[in-house]
């Protein structure tokens, strides 16, 4: 079943300092009829956006059943857990349910200072890894509109990352990747972050488009067969400072192929995301968007510095990515070295000095050491971190 959202968030706060109430609304299309599958995606749904308006990560979802939760607890990575929840209204109009939900969400102390800021995060043109299969519809370009809508819905959703494409040209990730070059695979992440002023860098590789063989609409011999299409994509996410994979994923799922097999889709129309394949390929990027996120999350925020005087620094973090004056960084030298095999390996050398931000602009801040002490060996290119 492929959904579409629309949300309404409405806080109402209780007389507790950790407790907030949050009514959220969900709609989802029913397909096939299953009004319980609609349902149930709509009140999940319903519930995701609760958590995360107020503040929680979420790194699972507990089962709905007949609309109803199964539990009184969700699995919340960062600052949040549901204490209660009611399903407050449900209406049907035509292919449509509503549901509206509220839940009791007791917010916690942030596990992470770096879950503050927003880490900058470089997102490369994805690689079609079997690039005849994308004859089928002409989807050639869905490796460059697919970063597109994952670009958007990060900044429309994402609490912990500020985005930025490089899609004019494929990277060589996956030619390193097939190879098992772990050397260049840093080497080239640690290279494109310094070039695009980021933290992290992402590739992706669509691994699969092809066709089931099973036919959908066998009963219905008047019409064109209809199969359902795979989609299948491995996301890497690279650490710019020192080329250290911190997270890969694979994700797959298959849809229904609802249009001919000789027609040239345009990938950027509506006709394509609203079908059953587009919707199925939206969710797959929706579900990336929660894994980014809790998986950055509290990864450490580091900022490059790009001066040194005295005992003033100027590091790459402004307020875009979160910073406010009085946040306190730590000092990091990098001392990136080469091993006798020739493979890269990150070295830092922890200083002593801690400085405080003492003036921000948007992408960047003036901070000085706590005790005014000289910076000794701390360079330009040298880290500021926030753990």
């Amino acid at each position: 079943m492929r959904v579409k959202v629309i949300m309404l968030i409405t806080i109402i706060c209780s007389f507790s300092v950790h407790s907030q109430w949050f009514e959220a609304q969900g709609q989802a299309v029913i397909r096939n009829s299953d009004k319980q599958a609609a349902r149930s995606q709509a009140t999940q749904n319903a519930l995701k956006k609760a958590l995360l308006v107020a503040g929680a990560s979420v790194s699972s979802i507990q089962q709905v059943v007949n609309g109803l939760l199964t539990q009184n607890e969700l699995n919340i990575r960062a600052s949040g857990s549901v204490n209660s929840l009611e399903l407050v209204d449900e209406i049907y109009q035509g292919d449509l349910v509503s549901v509206t939900i509220r839940a009791d969400i007791i917010s916690q102390q942030t596990k992470c200072f770096s879950a503050d800021y927003r880490k900058g995060l470089l997102l490369t043109k994805s690689h079609l890894v079997h690039r005849e299969q994308a004859n089928i519809g002409n989807l050639y370009e869905l490796n460059k509109k697919l970063v597109i809508n994952l670009s958007e819905q990060l900044k429309e959703s994402s609490r912990f990352t500020d985005v930025k494409l490089a899609l004019k040209h494929k990277t060589k990730f996956s030619l390193y990747n097939q190879a098992i070059n772990n050397s260049a695979l840093k080497s080239l992440s640690i290279s494109l972050a310094n070039i695009t002023d980021t933290q992290y860098v992402m590739y992706s590789e669509i691994e699969d488009l092809s066709f089931d063989t099973d036919v959908q609409n066998s009963w219905q011999f008047w019409q064109e067969d209809v199969f359902d299409r795979n989609f299948s994509l491995n996301l890497y996410v690279y650490d710019g400072a020192n080329g250290e994979l911190i997270f890969e994923k694979r994700y797959q799922d298959s849809a229904p192929w609802n249009f001919s097999k000789r027609a040239k889709v345009d990938i950027n129309s509506e006709d394509f995301w609203q079908s059953e394949y587009g919707e199925m390929v939206s969710e797959i990027l929706a579900r990336m968007v929660m894994d980014i996120d809790d998986n950055i999350m509290c990864q450490p925020t580091h900022g490059k510095i790009l001066n040194v005087v005295g005992n003033k620094i100027l590091i790459n973090l402004g307020a875009r990515q979160g910073v406010k004056i009085g946040d306190e960084f730590s000092l990091l030298h990098l001392n990136n070295f080469v091993s006798t095999k020739g493979e890269i390996y990150a070295g830092y050398n922890v200083s002593d000095y801690k400085v405080k931000v003492t003036q921000v602009s948007q992408q960047s801040a003036n901070a000085i050491t706590i005790n005014n002490t000289l910076l000794g060996n701390i360079q330009i290119d040298d880290l500021a971190v926030r753990y």
